[in-house]
């Protein structure tokens, strides 16, 4: 019996309703079999491959966080199984393709490559919460070329969103939803209005009176201050308009080398908390929406 005009025949694809995997035996994580509407790389198509490879295990350790080994590495700072399997990961996924290429990461320092190229990842950016068990964490991968950051991805496995850019192409998002979406920072001029996020620094780490005094002032100037603990997503979320600025100190190249890029991309601003250029893995850094610079500027000061 032949289907209904208005049902597909069985044998053509059917839209997919939930996660459930695509086919038996098949699991899927991360989006790699979504086609991107906007133009990509081979080299962005590398890094998103490599990225989706060290998620899988992220997120099945992520589900049995309370088996984990954990080791101290200082005060309040901790390092996981989870987070060095995750940058073997993306390390050898990446030296399939570009073997040449050097490497900077979080938890096994620096490989030297052929000079020009270097990837900077980290392969776990908020091992506090992943520890904790709270779904807010990501992979973060950039690829720095004489110098200058010229492509990055931060990926969020819990959420499944990917963010990404091209230096010169655009900062994009694929969700399960939607696919490719182009991104832009806020739009908001009134610092009453704007929502900002921050890294408040822990144990062991950072002048926590003189970052107290700062806080202080955006906290009375702002709609909200939220601290969510993951360089990275914060940085997304500035290109995706979600914060209207975020401003840290003591960041490493790898908290912000992918970041930096999808806000630029997004339209925003990248600096040091006085305004002056960033240098990669300075001591302050701020990222805001345009109309926002001078004056988080001056309230940072």
């Amino acid at each position: 019996m032949a289907p209904p005009p208005d049902r597909p025949p069985r044998d053509q694809p059917v839209a997919r309703v939930g996660r459930a995997p695509m086919h038996v035996g098949r699991e899927r994580s991360g989006p790699p079999e979504r086609r991107s509407l906007a133009p990509r790389s081979a080299t962005i198509t590398v890094m998103i491959r490599a990225v989706f490879a060290a998620a899988k295990s992220l997120k099945r350790d992520f589900g049995e966080v309370e088996q984990l080994q954990v080791s101290e590495k200082g005060p309040g700072d901790f390092v996981s199984h989870a987070d060095i399997k995750a940058e073997r990961t993306l390390r050898a996924e990446l030296a399939r393709t570009r073997p040449e290429y050097g490497f900077l990461g979080e938890e096994g320092g620096e490989t030297k490559g052929d000079g020009r190229n270097r990837w900077i990842a980290d392969p776990l950016d908020g091992t506090t919460n992943f520890l904790h068990g709270v779904p807010h964490f990501a992979i973060s991968l950039a690829l720095e070329r004489d110098g200058e950051i010229i492509a990055g991805i931060v990926y969020q496995p819990i959420s499944d969103e990917l963010f990404w850019a091209e230096k010169g192409n655009g900062a994009f998002i694929d969700t399960p939803n939607a696919r490719s979406r182009r991104l832009r920072v806020s739009g908001r001029k009134d610092l009453a209005r704007a929502l900002v996020g921050t890294g408040i620094p822990h144990i062991g780490r950072g002048d926590h009176p003189a970052y107290l005094r700062k806080l202080e002032t955006v906290m009375g100037k702002t709609a909200g201050v939220r601290r969510w603990g993951a360089a990275s997503l914060d940085f997304a979320f500035v290109a995706a308009g979600r914060y209207d600025a975020f401003f840290e100190y003591g960041l490493a190249p790898w908290d912000v080398a992918a970041g930096l890029l999808l806000v630029r991309e997004a339209g925003g601003m990248v600096s040091d908390d006085a305004g002056l250029p960033y240098v990669l893995g300075g001591p302050s850094i701020l990222a805001t929406n345009a109309g926002l610079r001078d004056v988080m500027v001056e309230v940072l000061a």
